[in-house]
């Protein structure tokens, strides 16, 4: 059975293989302070961003789930995004995804969000299949302008 616990610092060393092949996949790469900033903001309860972890029966680390709450011009109490959502490829297909964002739901729900929202890339058709079966298209078209 998967289980699907809270980030903590411990939690470092099996974090970074799924982080890194979360960005891997994305074609991206981050700067070593960035990737530990974004780690440490996680496990930090005062801190701005979420995450989870899920382990398979054997404790390995097979998926991760970031995200975090903001405020909304359209909502009294605020919107949460998922930002990162990676599951091992071993693994995919066993309801592991639907499972991760199902706990980002229920953390949303119970902090009183209004909906759960993300993005994910045109051509992500796997992960596409899955988020077409939980949620629904929002029929918005992103827009960025990198400032970095």
């Amino acid at each position: 059975m998967t289980t699907i616990q809270a980030l903590t610092a411990a939690d470092r060393d099996d974090w970074l293989p799924l982080w890194q092949a979360y960005l891997t996949f994305y074609e991206s790469v981050l700067a070593e302070d960035v990737t530990a900033s974004t780690f440490a903001r996680i496990v930090d309860p005062a801190g701005d961003i979420q995450g989870a972890i899920a382990r398979g029966d054997d404790g390995r680390a097979v998926g991760i789930v970031h995200w975090f709450a903001h405020p909304a011009t359209w909502s009294k109490t605020g919107y949460t995004y998922l930002e990162d959502l990676f599951v091992d490829p071993s693994v995919r297909g066993g309801g592991l995804g639907r499972a991760l964002i199902a706990h980002v739901t229920d953390a949303a729900r119970a902090a009183g969000s209004d909906k759960v929202y993300w993005l994910t890339a045109e051509g992500n058709t796997t992960a596409r299949a899955l988020y077409d079966r939980v949620a629904e298209r929002s029929g918005f078209i992103h827009y960025q302008i990198d400032l970095g």
